[in-house]
């Protein structure tokens, strides 16, 4: 049995979503629930089992009827004992719940990411199941929602403490080398055996560490700017494939100040796609302004549309940048066949020719650089720091051959260390707070 942290509070919150709705839940955690829930339903309904119950204030008034459940702890989401309510999804309705609970002693409202932060006090899930949760429930597209789930059924956990359970036991027999060396019963040069079991460690958390980067695009989105000369069409191209309005569009000059970026769902991977002022030698204050912001979004972008009128094709300066650039033909239905030669893609952004075919070579670039979501892989930017700090130390021992064993072993102990503080198994008490303030109130 996992033994319970003891909160003061019982926290309560609406956790699903927002109102007006159908149905609200309200959940609840924390040593004064079985009274309330006495005092509210009159009697406790049978564990995790559904009840149909009226309830009521403390001075008897009626507040609604639903559904209640209770799960005692230590089997429960928190580890404590907790309940929810399912109530009629009214703004008044649950305004008057939710005062009516704030009425019983001890009992507040959750702050971010509280209910989340006692399982993992009490032991039921670890950091990584914990992000994973808050990934699953900000999760927007196919991708990102498979990721997040990979990652909040535990397999990131488990292959991590594997990896850690390896490094403490090749630190272990190092230092049983050092102690007992005279001892039968402890093989000589077991060190040799550990740093080849290092180095193949090292090695698999490298490849960890590559498929990481690729599938980060995945979290953090693909981004890709369009530019090129004024005029060119790069509203209207934003506009098809956002399917909406959302760039003016004139034939004057210039029009575009600013960025506008919306954001596209291509093969379950969330793709921000930036229109940008045209580049020219501009006069204005705010036009130059919004050119230089043109060129540091390209600059910053995985992929970049150079937009050109095929009919009169304008030179433009190139903004330097790292990513692809695809030079693209603008307005088709006017070109003739003979201005038709030189692009990677034809298309016109008024009648749409051509954007099927754009469409689907952007949605391959992003899987491309994407990857395949297949092994379990590092989500966060707190994990990838971590595991290059892993790295490192291995590294550092396995090629630190002139080192005292004592002093290797220290670098394996670092590792192991690194390793803990992405799970939460060595003190991490000063992330906790920024971790759990990125949930959403009532998870």
């Amino acid at each position: 049995m996992i033994p319970q942290i003891g909160f003061p509070d019982t926290i309560f919150a609406l956790s699903s979503g927002r109102l007006p709705s159908g149905v609200a839940v309200v959940r609840l955690s924390g040593a004064q629930v079985r009274f309330v829930v006495e005092t509210i339903s009159t009697t406790l309904p049978e564990p995790r089992r559904a009840a149909y119950r009226q309830f009521r204030s403390q001075e008897g008034e009626l507040l609604d009827q639903g559904l209640l459940l209770f799960f005692p702890g230590p089997h429960s989401f928190t580890g404590e004992d907790c309940a929810e309510f399912h109530l009629h999804g009214g703004i008044a309705v649950i305004d008057r719940f939710l005062r009516e609970l704030s009425s019983f002693e001890h009992c507040r409202m959750a702050e971010p990411g509280e209910f989340t932060r006692r399982a993992f006090a009490n032991g039921k899930m670890d950091l990584t199941i914990a992000e994973g949760l808050a990934d699953l429930v900000s999760a927007e597209t196919e991708g990102q929602r498979r990721l997040a789930l990979q990652v909040a059924s535990g397999a990131q956990r488990d292959l991590y403490m594997d990896w850690r359970r390896e490094l403490i036991q090749g630190r272990a027999l190092i230092e049983a080398e050092l102690d007992f060396a005279d001892e039968s019963d402890v093989p000589g040069s077991v060190s040799t055996k550990v740093w080849e079991a290092m180095k193949l460690l090292s090695d698999q958390i490298s490849r960890h560490l590559a498929d990481g980067r690729r599938a980060a695009v995945f979290r953090d989105g693909l981004h890709v700017a369009i530019i090129g000369a004024p005029n060119a069409g790069k509203s209207s191209l934003l506009n098809m494939l956002a399917g909406r309005d959302v760039a003016i569009i004139s034939e004057e000059a210039g029009t575009t100040r600013d960025l506008i970026e919306v954001k596209l769902d291509l093969g379950g991977i969330p793709v921000f796609l930036a229109d940008t002022a045209g580049l020219r030698e501009a006069e204005g204050i705010v036009e130059r302004m919004g050119i230089e912001r043109a060129r540091a979004r390209a600059n910053s972008a995985d992929l970049v549309l150079l937009l050109e009128d095929m009919r009169s094709p304008e030179s433009v300066p190139l903004p330097d940048f790292d990513g692809e650039m695809w030079r693209v033909g603008n307005k088709k239905d006017l070109a003739e066949p003979h201005d038709q030669d030189g692009w990677r893609y034809l298309i016109s952004a008024r009648t749409g020719q051509g954007m099927d075919e754009l469409v689907a070579a952007i949605t391959r670039f992003a899987e491309d650089k994407a990857g395949r979501i297949g092994n379990v892989v590092p989500t966060r930017r707190r994990h990838m720091d971590l595991l290059e700090a892993t790295v490192g130390e291995i590294n550092e021992a396995l090629t630190q051959e002139d080192l005292p064993l004592e002093l290797r072993a220290e670098n394996l102990r670092r590792a192991s260390q690194f390793l803990g503080r992405i799970t939460g198994d060595v003190n991490v008490e000063d992330i906790l707070d920024v971790i759990f303030s990125q949930f959403c109130i009532g998870k």
